[in-house]
């Protein structure tokens, strides 16, 4: 058969699949996975059920057995390239779930689109690459290279169990290539990500009655001062190392932005009382161009203006990429192309994504997943075709990266 042919069959085959996919999207979503906790048992057990169904053992491996990583992989005919599919099988919290208008773990196919938690993030994209990996292993005696699947726990999280806990325990599992379900919204193809930055800020001063608080001594005063000069940070975009030339920010430019928030804010309980220590925990986070080494030292310079402020930090990494115009992204962009019937627009994502464990190890990888929108939030949602597309682009460009040379 010619590779024409067989990109034919493929496309072909995947779309006869649409239903099974859509009702493998339906099991995953009503296997409830949020992190925190961060429990993956189910989803795990209805993957599973679904590749063994179609002929595929997988196995498990996991630090504590409610947080679960699924792998499994295929070995064609040819001494090929290693190709690596990655998703996540944990989501976020629901956040305001007053506010959902459908089901929360209960999936609604309406208007084009299927609705769900963790639909976008990221339980379309593991679909799409499992329905892609059944496919592919129909033809594993023509595949020229090797294909594994990994779905993990505790990305949502940064946690250590999920593909930091599995490359440990099966190095083999780097591979060649690795792509990454994670979607950087609006079908966007993303070959960077921001980094993290963790901080968190201690202020302390004199306690007391509230009527002895003094303007600027207080510990909340002080941390109030600290985060307003941070909140200036929001205002800064990064220029981009020349190897991501033609790489955008996305929506509204803000894949360049550097972010500071302070998600979580501690102080003393009684209101007439002036607490002696107050907390604030930012998580920052880093475009291509500024490091976690330069805001630390913003950081210090701030604190060094207000006494009493002592700062830590308990996660860090810097942004990473790959280069636009490198063999990988070229092939990935090639395929997206033929699959969407367009060029995809090249951009930095704004969470982070597994894709850097790869990435450390010197294995190129990139991100492309049917999230709509920059983030998941409330009525998560993929849209139909998108999630499809995704499975053909995943098994079309894991057999052009086989025989990459």
């Amino acid at each position: 058969m010619t590779s024409s042919g067989w990109n034919e069959l493929i496309l072909r085959e995947i779309d006869e699949d649409r239903e099974a996919l859509v009702d493998l999207c339906r099991r995953l979503v009503a296997a409830p996975s949020m992190n925190p906790p961060g429990r993956t048992t189910e989803v795990a057990d209805e993957l599973q059920a679904f590749l063994r169904g179609r002929g595929l053992a997988s196995e498990r491996i996991a630090v504590v057995d409610d947080a679960a990583n699924v792998h499994l992989t295929l070995s064609g005919s040819a001494e090929g390239k290693h190709v690596v599919f990655n998703a996540h099988m944990d989501t976020m919290q629901p956040g305001d779930e007053s506010a959902w208008s459908v089901p929360r773990l209960e999936l609604t196919r309406k208007d084009g689109r299927l609705y769900g938690l963790g639909m976008g993030n990221l339980k379309g994209g593991l679909a799409a690459m499992a329905l892609a990996t059944t496919v592919l292993a129909r033809h594993r005696d023509q595949l020229p290279g090797s294909l594994s699947f990994t779905a993990v726990c505790d990305e949502v999280m940064f946690g250590g169990r999920g593909t930091e806990h599995l490359l440990a325990v099966r190095p083999d599992l780097a591979g060649d290539f690795m792509i990454s379900a994670e979607g950087p919204g609006f079908m966007d193809f993303a070959v960077a990500e921001k980094g993290l930055l963790w901080v968190d800020v201690e202020a302390t001063g004199p306690g007391g009655h509230s009527s002895r608080a003094l303007r600027g001594e207080s510990a909340v005063g002080k941390l109030a001062n600290f985060m307003a000069q941070v909140d200036t940070f929001n205002d800064v975009f990064a220029t981009l190392p020349e190897e991501l030339k033609g790489v955008t920010g996305g929506e509204g430019n803000l894949g360049l932005r550097l972010s500071a928030n302070a998600g979580v804010i501690q102080a003393g309980e009684v209101r007439s009382l002036v607490s002696p220590s107050a907390l604030a925990r930012f998580d920052f986070r880093l475009p291509p161009g500024i490091t976690a080494a330069s805001v630390k030292h913003r950081l210090q310079k701030i604190a060094s203006t207000v006494p009493g402020i002592r700062l830590s930090y308990p996660k860090e990494w810097d942004a990473n990429w790959e280069a636009a115009d490198s063999p990988y992204a070229k092939s990935l962009i090639h395929v997206i192309a033929n699959v969407r019937g367009k060029t995809p627009q090249l951009v930095v994502r704004l969470p982070g994504s597994d894709a850097r464990h790869w990435r450390n190890k010197g294995v190129p990888a990139a991100c492309f997943g049917p999230q709509p929108t920059l983030s998941a939030g409330v009525d998560d949602y993929a849209n139909e075709q998108d999630v499809v597309d995704c499975a053909k682009i995943y098994a079309l460009a894991a057999i052009d990266l086989m025989s990459l040379r």
